[in-house]
């Protein structure tokens, strides 16, 4: 292998710099290594990929291959890409994303889908009032916000710096002004007679405790661990929700979390058994996974409870 970007750095062009950084991440077993080094490569530039192989032969300065270097090193620590870069894409939106948040996954967006629907079956009546649990990145609740603008949003988090994110990225994308961010412990800072909800949304922590150390190292180390553990069997924070979240929502509302894949079972015996529900749907992610749940309340409250 060549030596790395210390030496000969008048020789180190752009593509010189891809396909060593792509040797040097495959060999210590870095996920998608060409894509990776091409990222970061073109964030140490401060350019686009595309620019990258349009400026194949353009040899680096001393500063623009040390902040390549410290970017390589950044994710030889096993440091995720998003919070190296500092952003990740979610539903076509560019979202700033620290450490104090979860990175948002792919297979979140099929929870945002699960909601839409919920939205549209009655798109010509009045707003609806939709709550978002753990809010985290603003992630969900700013997909929502741009597809349907009409209703009204809320969306709170635990940890204050993952709200102030949140909002930050509410105002980047200009829908600032249709959610309201505040920060509390799922509902308990809430009035059940006050709230009327519609539709409650979360991806909650669902990782069983001793799993979260057999996860890459990218998670466990970097990711917010509040964010993941849900406690011995995975369940501790979707069984609060779904128990509680019947005293927020009105007859026929909506409840839609994420869960993991071998937890629809679980799933169903918690909301059979609190009797806030007439209705537990579940719908499988792009892998053919059980990953949202859809539990309508019942129309009359009291009943059978």
């Amino acid at each position: 292998m060549q030596r790395p970007p210390d030496s000969d750095k008048n020789q180190w062009t752009i593509i010189r710099l891809v396909r060593w950084a792509t040797s040097y991440f495959k060999d210590r077993a870095i996920d998608s290594p060409r894509s990776t080094a091409e990222i970061l490569l073109a964030h140490a530039l401060g350019c686009k990929r595309i620019d990258l192989y349009l400026n194949y032969d353009q040899p680096l300065a001393t500063g623009e291959l040390q902040r390549f270097k410290s970017l390589i090193k950044r994710r030889i620590s096993r440091e995720p890409v998003a919070y190296i870069m500092g952003s990740k894409e979610f539903w076509s939106l560019e979202l700033e994303v620290t450490p104090d948040v979860l990175i948002p996954r792919p297979e979140t967006e099929c929870l945002v889908e699960a909601v839409l629907k919920v939205l549209a079956k009655n798109d010509a009546g009045p707003a609806k009032r939709v709550l978002e649990l753990g809010t985290g990145s603003g992630a969900i609740v700013l997909a929502l916000a741009s597809e349907q603008p009409r209703h009204l949003y809320f969306a709170s988090d635990g940890y204050l710096q993952a709200a102030l994110l949140a909002r930050k990225n509410a105002r980047r994308h200009h829908v600032q002004q249709h959610i309201h961010f505040f920060v509390g412990d799922w509902m308990q800072c809430l009035n059940p007679a006050a709230c009327a909800l519609d539709v409650v949304v979360s991806n909650p922590p669902y990782i069983p405790s001793a799993v979260i150390r057999e996860l890459q190292p990218e998670i466990n180390r970097h990711e917010p661990l509040a964010a993941l553990d849900a406690g011995a069997d995975g369940l501790d924070c979707l069984r609060q929700i779904i128990v509680t979240a019947g005293d927020y929502l009105k007859p026929g509302g909506a409840l839609l979390l994420e869960i993991g894949y071998d937890q629809k079972a679980a799933v169903a015996r918690i909301a059979a058994d609190c009797g806030h529900y007439e209705a537990c749907c579940f719908s499988q992610d792009y892998s053919g996974h059980d990953r949202v749940v859809e539990l309508k309340i019942k129309a009359e409250k009291g009943c059978d409870d």
